[in-house]
């Protein structure tokens, strides 16, 4: 039995439970996901929808989307928070290694290209599990407004959890074909993502190479 078709049996036993609990769980998931990234929130989204759809009375539209809301926020706040500190950690210390893996030059540029593209890059994060845990990261680092940050990104979370929850709420019992697109969809992100960054570092150090010799 795979981790994915495990966590359906278990997330199947919460229909009957406790409302309280299930905005707890719904929270936590959302939350998980932003801080470990192996955790499978989309999958536990595009099931609320379903478990909506399934007892409405017992936890609805509401208690679904106040717990993503604030399970997204908390997690990215985390995130945030970490990124900013940890880069004035790394700069403030010495250790083994630092010359040859720590390179100014190339993460001011890193982060000269986030600014100029920062809503952009924050709108669309939700839209890629590769790409959403690290974006608060970096946000936290280049000391992106916070005020801008968390209202991109909660119109960003409602717009993807959206999506999610619509489809297991409309889909009903066949709410895992949902979960079999994502992970093609998925695939596929982080494929062109990879593909793109080859492309990207492939063309900086042929340009490199090409300065050099002139």
């Amino acid at each position: 039995m795979t981790f994915q078709e495990t966590l359906i049996q278990i997330l199947n036993r919460f229909s009957e439970t406790d409302p309280i609990f299930l905005w707890l769980f719904f929270a936590f998931s959302n939350f998980a996901e932003n801080v470990f990234p192996p955790w499978p929130g989309d999958t536990v989204t595009v099931f609320g929808g379903f478990l909506v759809a399934r007892n409405p009375n017992s936890f609805g539209w509401w208690a679904l989307g106040t717990s993503t809301l604030f399970g997204n926020l908390t997690g990215a706040w985390t995130m945030y928070r970490f990124g900013h500190h940890f880069l004035n950690w790394v700069r403030a210390k010495e250790f083994p290694f630092k010359d040859s893996l720590y390179d100014e030059d190339s993460i001011e540029r890193t982060f000269s290209w986030f600014r100029r593209n920062a809503i952009a890059v924050v709108l669309f994060s939700r839209f890629s599990a590769g790409i959403r845990f690290f974006v608060s990261i970096v946000a936290g680092m280049v000391k992106m407004n916070p005020f801008l940050f968390f209202g991109l990104f909660g119109v960003a979370v409602f717009l993807w959890c959206g999506i999610l929850i619509g489809s297991g709420f409309y889909l009903g019992s066949h709410w895992e074909a949902v979960l079999g697109f994502l992970e093609i969809y998925n695939k596929v992100i982080f494929g062109l993502m990879v593909a793109g960054a080859i492309v990207y570092f492939f063309i900086r150090r042929r340009k490199r190479t090409e300065g050099n010799l002139s």
